[in-house]
């Protein structure tokens, strides 16, 4: 096919006007034509709009529902605080807002934060978490200085012009820690139990470190989360069972020696205490605000039992104030959601590629929800008491920041499951065409 010929007629620049004869059709006569404003300032809007959506997007549904369902219990906890915490912050602060702002403040730092946690890969935790982890036991050291700040009897918060619990920054950490470290200490050469048991002591030295600080019930939870990350990471089941043996034993032995623990032991295993003053003060109250309420609860904001006559009404026992005013029905609400966040834990698990994932989702899994269940029981009286908040739900701004952090860490993995790809069925024919080809094949 023959090219045709080039011509000598320079090309006219796009600005130039173009002139034509008067009358010519499809042609304009005078001045160019101006482009059009709104195609202009399209063009541009197009090129600097930030698209949230592409920015946020998941391979898995996974992402939307451990979202939704954390931000749903955020901003319930935030309402509850704000209901629970009102009489004390008068009573201590002169007014009836200072715990709910110091709680809103805490989610409005932490949730843009747990969604930029959700953009990390992999390779970051694997580069930083053992940085991470002796940075966190050092500052748990530091609460033994002046810096440190003794409530309750325990001695687990720093004071450096704000206040805040090393100690939930140590949950995270190990689970992170374990998850990188644990697939490598599985694979070294050497006698099994002895090279999984030695490569943990940077795990018992914070576990230590948090028991020094008396808090009992977060060495608990810390604990729990080393067993799961265990069991979520495939070893032995001798692995698990020994050191549950020897957790067990520790807590008792650790419960014998502390009379405070021992009071509080005494008056769970007494079903008819009498001490209303003292070691039954405050499960009896608890017990009684969740009979006040009833059903459908006795209103928002209607409490009885935060009057003074529950103590740590918006952080232990804020459970107790949710079946008050809302009712068995807002119980119910609350237990659903810590249900539904335990399913999306497990569906990451499930689809996870990577051992990393599975162990500290694992982990993440059994502190958060765990936890909850841990708190409920105490509130309802099943479990002694234990001094451990209501995740996302109890006032204190380390817990809330910290377990965020921790469910923007599980989002993150989201990004590493491979969808599943449903294989299209190939249509079935209609029931006259299955007839006719049946026939066809008969006459042939």
């Amino acid at each position: 096919m023959a090219t045709p010929p080039r011509t000598n007629n320079t090309r006219r620049p796009a600005s130039a006007p173009r002139s034509s004869a008067p009358g010519s059709p499809g042609r304009t006569t005078g001045r160019a034509a101006q482009p059009s404003s709104s195609s202009a300032s399209r063009s541009g809007g197009l090129a600097t709009r930030f698209q949230l959506g592409t920015a946020f997007r998941a391979e898995s549904p996974n992402f939307y529902l451990l979202a939704g369902v954390t931000l749903f219990t955020v901003i319930l906890g935030l309402i509850m605080v704000l209901s629970a915490s009102a009489v004390d912050s008068f009573l201590q602060s002169g007014g009836f807002f200072v715990g709910f702002l110091t709680q809103a403040g805490a989610a409005v730092i932490a949730l843009p934060v747990m969604l930029g946690i959700s953009r990390l890969p992999l390779v970051f935790y694997r580069k930083w978490a053992n940085i991470a982890l002796y940075s966190t036991i050092g500052l748990q050291l530091l609460v033994f200085t002046p810096l440190g700040v003794e409530s309750g009897g325990n001695r687990n918060w720093l004071d450096i012009g704000v206040q805040f619990q090393p100690s939930e920054m140590i949950k995270l950490t190990i689970a992170v820690w374990l998850g990188v470290n644990l697939p490598l200490i599985i694979k070294r050469v050497g006698p099994y139990s002895y090279r999984i048991f030695s490569a943990l002591i940077p795990v018992y030295a914070a576990l230590v470190v948090v028991l020094a600080g008396q808090d009992l019930g977060t060495a608990i939870i810390i604990f729990a989360i080393i067993v799961a990350c265990l069991a979520f990471s495939g070893v032995a089941t001798r692995m698990i069972v020994w050191p549950m043996i020897a957790g067990a034993a520790g807590v008792i032995v650790l419960a014998i020696i502390s009379p405070n623990r021992m009071a509080r032991i005494l008056s769970f295993l007494n079903e008819n205490c009498t001490d209303y003053t003292n070691a039954c003060w405050q499960p009896l109250h608890g017990k009684w605000a969740l009979a006040n309420g009833g059903v459908f609860g006795v209103g928002l904001g209607q409490s009885k039992a935060k009057w003074s006559w529950l103590p740590a009404a918006d952080n232990d026992y804020i459970f107790a104030i949710i079946g008050e005013e809302l009712g068995m029905i807002g119980c119910l609400v609350v237990i659903g959601l810590f249900v539904t966040l335990a399913v999306a834990f497990i569906r990451i698990i499930r689809m996870a590629n990577d051992p990393l994932v599975r162990i500290v989702t694992g982990g993440i899994m059994i502190w958060i929800v765990g936890q909850a269940f841990v708190n409920i029981g105490v509130v309802l009286g099943v479990l002694p008491v234990l001094g451990v908040p209501l995740p996302l739900l109890s006032s204190g701004g380390s817990a809330l920041i910290m377990s965020l952090l921790a469910i923007g860490v599980v989002l993150s993995f989201t990004k590493e499951e491979k969808p599943v790809k449903r294989q299209r069925s190939r249509p079935q024919p209609r029931p006259q065409a299955r007839a006719r080809q049946t026939q066809q094949a008969r006459t042939r």
